[in-house]
């Protein structure tokens, strides 16, 4: 079977699936509901072929990057799925207040105080390693700055419409991503005028053009990544910070990763290609010392250093298979 483009593959979850989660949390608790829960994610872990193909893959590669040599077992892969069912329990008891500040340590705390000193707004580049939901609902703590967070699927939007719901008091601004076209720029140019944050992940790939992407080292390796969230923080012409919130095993705690990377990105016309190569490779190598602490929190689970240009090229021959 071809490798799909993320942006294609199937959502294994709805609304309704999403409504009957928090209503287990509320009647069972979250210990309570892990008990209903696990079943589920093991079925979802025996069923999903392309999932799990992708996780051994990713923790092979996290142990050649560290340059161990120990084998990718079926344990190992359960507990990537298990991982990724846990964050979602962390999001919504972060809309619950049930994580509060008490649960979190920051790293370079005083940007947070600075960036709310600022007129202009900013913009922050996260991934899908560890949890953003996190963030966003304790950010309202932390600044009094207006967040909109670009999504980029359907599945995206239903969750938050329930989690705004569990907290309708969160200002936070979802914007439905379909094309990264002028329109756009200009609205969230106009948005970080008015002092307001965007954000936004910076690694998949555009989901309507394979060619805009840049292929750079990633925990050892060559992978795609798009050109589009950097070329937007650029457009904006403000702060760039690149965000992380990783959960510690042990403690069960929140660390919340801001490092401030430039005050603002230029890209002269002529050197355009060369500084997005080096910012790409910038966050990339910022992501992949994450990733390697925290592999059990990388939540792409699709083939991730297959280029766009194959999986289009692998659709295409099995089309004609067919």
């Amino acid at each position: 079977m071809a490798a799909k483009h993320w942006s294609k593959m199937q959502e294994r979850g709805n609304f309704l699936g999403i409504q009957i989660l928090l209503f287990a949390h509320k009647l069972l608790g979250r210990k309570g509901l892990w008990v209903i829960l696990f079943p589920v994610v093991f079925y979802l872990f025996l069923t999903g072929k392309v999932a799990r193909t992708a996780s051994k893959a990713f923790l092979a590669q996290v142990n050649v990057y560290h340059g161990c040599k120990q084998p990718v077992t079926f344990k190992m892969q359960l507990m990537h799925f298990c991982s990724f069912a846990d964050s979602a329990l962390d999001k919504i008891d972060a809309w619950l207040g049930l994580i509060t500040q008490r649960d979190i340590k920051y790293t370079n705390e005083h940007l947070f105080a600075e960036l709310d000193e600022q007129d202009q707004g900013a913009i922050f580049i996260g991934s899908h390693l560890g949890n953003l939901e996190v963030c966003r609902a304790l950010s309202q703590h932390r600044s009094g700055k207006k967040i909109n967070v670009l999504v980029f699927t359907h599945h995206a939007v239903e969750f938050n419409k329930m989690l705004k719901k569990i907290n309708p008091d969160v200002s936070v601004n979802l914007i439905q991503v379909t094309d990264m076209g002028p329109d756009l720029a200009i609205l969230l140019k106009e948005k970080v005028e008015q002092g307001e944050i965007i954000v936004i992940v910076g690694d998949r790939t555009s989901t309507t053009t394979a060619s805009r992407s840049v292929q750079v080292p990633f925990l050892g390796k060559s992978a795609p990544f798009s050109q589009g969230p950097f070329i937007l923080a650029a457009l904006l012409d403000c702060p760039v910070y690149f965000l992380f919130c990783l959960k510690d095993k042990k403690s069960k705690k929140y660390q919340v990763i801001f490092e401030h990377y430039s005050q603002s990105l230029k890209m002269p016309r002529r050197e355009r290609q060369q500084a997005l190569t080096l910012v790409i490779t910038d966050y990339a190598q910022r992501l992949s010392y994450y990733a390697a602490l925290y592999p059990y929190q990388w939540f792409n689970f699709y083939d991730f250093w297959k280029s766009d240009q194959q999986v289009v090229r692998d659709q295409s021959m099995e089309n004609k298979c067919d």
